[in-house]
């Protein structure tokens, strides 16, 4: 007699468990880790566990993790793709899905004949004796549940595999069942906590989204900050868009665009907002002199990416274009600007509306890259090359500015 039947109450312990890590909000892996465990201890005789979750992210349409008895586990993440790979056809939670049903079983000391999922076969060679598969929808009917790269996707898809002689007997999945909403429900917690934290940081930033999630959400709430300033935009890209086809024009501003947020982000950044060909960004990593300090370094990654960005766009004869990047520095207001029913995330203030001005003056001093005085006085010491272009008045700045421009190292 397993321990279950010896514990008519395991199911509940369980499922009461499973509500209070998902109100807890404990991470995935800590969540199914402990899942499992759980199940080992009240008798389940558990070879192995997987769960497949949809998820609503730009790059990715679902995750998996899976467990092993050995204390192994691997967590990964599915791209959206054009079609569904072979591996996911040929999977039994695929046929689960495809077939609109609820559960799946496939017991492999039944029968000498090799299984039509190849997984199975993988799983029996491993010492697999039976598999049990099923599934939870969220807000839609599991039947449209189809395809891995839909969109509309919106649930789990859970399977546990036994190397017991006999596999699981009836009260094994009884309790696996009669848990399942509970653990659907605790995944659905934090699936909702990490798609809110992921969009908010795709289309805030990651600051800003950050902030956002932590509770800043209230209209006109700011902080004052001192950071450096980064105003970027393609050279030329309004004449070159004439010249080109609409996907080629979004291909060319995706590819040269995620040159310069990768470039951000990697130095300590944070984008707050696309603007046609150009976005506006903010360093703000301790002080005033590391603030600049780290854009300086960011510009001269920066001038490298997009130089062998361009060579790999030549090489596939298509179209290529450069930079022009202002910066400035000094206190900003960072927080929440707009009407009650939308807010932004941003920065505002003289030294916002300053680098905009400084923007205006690349074609004037004929200068891909121009700094403010402000950004020159916190580099110093530096050991880069800012060569002054000499002081300008700029629209509604009462006294003119020094600006310089950028030579790397």
């Amino acid at each position: 007699m397993s321990s279950t039947q010896n514990n008519p109450d395991a199911s509940v312990q369980l499922g009461q468990w499973l509500t209070e890590q998902g109100l807890a909000g404990v991470a995935q892996t800590e969540l199914l880790e402990g899942y499992c465990v759980q199940l080992c201890d009240l008798g389940i005789p558990l070879m192995r566990f997987h769960v497949a979750q949809s998820l609503n992210h730009p790059n990715y349409n679902g995750s998996g993790y899976s467990w092993v008895r050995d204390g192994t586990a691997l967590q990964e993440n599915y791209e959206h793709t054009d079609a569904p790979p072979d591996q996911w056809l040929q999977s039994p939670l695929y046929s689960l899905m495809h077939s609109g049903g609820g559960e799946l079983r496939e017991r492999m000391i039944d029968s000498n004949e090799p299984s039509h999922f190849p997984i199975l076969n993988d799983l029996h060679q491993s010492g697999a004796t039976d598999y049990f598969a099923a599934g939870v929808a969220f807000d839609i009917g599991c039947e449209q549940l189809t395809q891995l790269n839909a969109p509309a996707t919106n649930g789990v898809l859970v399977s546990w595999t036994s190397d017991s002689p006999n596999g699981f007997d009836d009260a094994h999945l009884d309790l696996l069942r009669q848990t399942l909403p509970n653990l659907g429900l605790a995944l659905k917690a934090h699936g909702n906590r990490q798609m809110a934290q992921d969009l908010l940081g795709v289309y805030l930033g990651r600051d800003a989204g950050r902030r956002v999630l932590s509770g800043e959400i209230r209209r006109g709430s700011l902080q004052e900050i001192d950071a450096v300033i980064w105003n970027f935009d393609l050279q030329g890209f309004t004449s070159l868009a004439e010249r080109i086809s609409g996907p080629d024009m979004i291909s060319l501003l995706n590819d040269y665009l995620a040159v310069a947020v990768d470039v951000i982000q990697d130095g300590g950044g944070n984008i707050l907002k696309f603007m046609g060909d150009g976005l506006l960004a903010i360093f703000d990593v301790g002080e005033i002199d590391e603030d600049t300090r780290a854009a300086l370094a960011s510009i001269e990654v920066l001038e490298q990416r997009m130089a062998e960005k361009n060579a790999e766009r030549a090489a596939a004869g298509l179209p290529v274009t450069d930079f022009t990047l202002a910066l400035h520095a000094g206190e900003i207001l960072y927080g929440n600007i707009g009407g009650e029913s939308r807010l932004d995330f941003t920065v505002i203030g003289p030294v916002v509306n300053q680098t905009a001005r400084i923007s205006g003056m690349h074609r004037g001093l004929e200068q891909r890259i121009i700094l403010s005085e402000e950004v020159y006085r916190a580099a110093q010491p530096t050991d880069y090359n800012l060569i002054s272009l000499g002081r300008y008045m700029l629209r509604g700045v009462a006294e003119p500015k020094e600006l310089y421009t950028f030579r790397s190292v």
